[in-house]
C-alpha cells in the first residue's frame, strides 16, 4: 500500500508536469498532420501511416518515461526531498517500486491518449485513401480489421518503454538528468542495433574485439527490436497474441525485474544526507 501511495502520487506528478503535454500535443499533431500527408505509394498510404504512427507514439512516450524518472528520483534524491520521505515509515525498496509504478501509469495514460487518437486517425484515413484513390466507400468490418491489426503493435510499443522506463529508475538513483537521457538513448539504440550486429559478426570475418562487444551488447542490453512491430504491421501481417506478445510479455517482466534489483542494490547504500 505504502509503494502504491507512492505510485498515485507519482502518476499526478507526471501528467501534471509541463512534458506530458508537450509530447502529447506534439505527437497528437503529427498524428492527426500524417493522416493528409501523400507518401506517393501508389494507393498504399495507409502502411506508411501504421508504421510511422507506432513510431512517433513509441519515442514519445518513451521520452517522457525519461523525463520524468530523471525528474521524479534523480532530482528527489540531489534535492534532499527523498530523504524527507525516507524518514518516514517507508523503506528504500517501497521508494524504488512506487516510483516506477507511477512513472509507468503516467506513461500509460499519454499512451492510452495517443493510442485512441491513432485508431481514429487509421480509421479516417482507411476511407479517405479509398476515396481519393478510388472514389468509394470503406466497409465497417475492413475499418475495425485495420484498427485491431495495429493493436499488438501498441501493447508491444509500451512493452518497449517499460523496460527503458526500469532502465532509466536504476540509473537514476546515481547520475543525474542529462547523463542519463544520454545512456538512455544510447541503450535505446544499441537495444535495436545489436541482433544486426550479432548477424553481420558471423556472416562476415572481422575483427575479433568488434565480434566480442556485439555479442556482448546482445547479452546484456535489451532487444529492443524484437518489440519493432512497425516494419511488420506496414506490410500487412498479423502479429499473433499468444505466439508473439504474449512471449514478450514475460521478457519485458523479467528485464524490467532485473533492472529494478539492480536499482535496488544501487539505492540500498546511496548516501542521501
Amino acid at each position: 500500500m505504502k509503494s502504491i501511495t507512492i505510485a498515485l502520487a507519482t502518476a499526478k506528478e507526471t501528467i501534471r508536469q509541463p512534458s506530458f503535454f508537450v509530447m502529447a500535443v506534439i505527437a497528437g499533431a503529427l498524428l492527426i498532420a500524417t493522416i493528409f500527408v501523400p507518401y506517393f505509394t501508389f494507393g498504399e498510404d495507409i502502411k506508411m501511416y501504421k508504421d510511422t504512427g507506432l513510431t512517433t507514439i513509441s519515442f514519445a512516450c518513451m521520452l517522457l518515461a525519461l523525463l520524468t524518472a530523471s525528474s521524479t528520483v534523480a532530482e528527489e534524491i540531489e534535492g534532499k526531498t527523498a530523504i524527507t520521505l525516507l524518514s518516514k515509515p517507508i523503506n528504500r525498496r517501497q521508494f524504488i517500486v512506487g516510483k516506477f509504478l507511477g512513472i509507468e501509469l503516467g506513461v500509460l495514460a499519454l499512451y492510452v491518449l495517443l493510442g485512441t487518437l491513432f485508431a481514429g486517425g487509421l480509421w479516417y484515413k482507411y476511407q479517405y485513401d479509398l476515396r481519393e484513390t478510388a472514389g468509394g466507400t470503406a466497409e465497417t468490418a475492413k475499418r475495425i480489421a485495420q484498427v485491431m491489426q495495429v493493436l499488438p503493435g501498441l501493447v508491444l510499443g509500451f512493452f518497449e518503454v517499460t523496460i527503458l522506463t526500469s532502465i532509466s529508475v536504476a540509473i537514476s538513483t546515481r547520475l543525474p538528468m542529462l547523463v542519463n537521457l544520454v545512456v538512455c538513448i544510447l541503450i535505446f539504440f544499441l537495444g535495436h542495433l545489436s541482433p544486426v550486429l550479432v548477424e553481420v559478426a558471423k556472416e562476415t570475418q572481422i575483427n575479433e574485439l568488434m565480434s566480442f562487444m556485439a555479442r556482448l551488447f546482445s547479452l546484456i542490453l535489451p532487444s529492443l527490436e524484437f518489440y519493432n512491430a512497425g516494419p511488420s504491421i506496414s506490410t500487412g501481417a498479423v502479429i499473433p497474441w499468444y505466439g508473439y506478445v504474449l512471449p514478450a510479455l514475460g521478457y519485458c517482466v523479467l528485464y524490467s525485474g532485473a533492472a529494478l534489483l539492480f536499482a535496488f542494490l544501487l539505492f540500498e547504500d546511496r548516501d542521501l544526507a
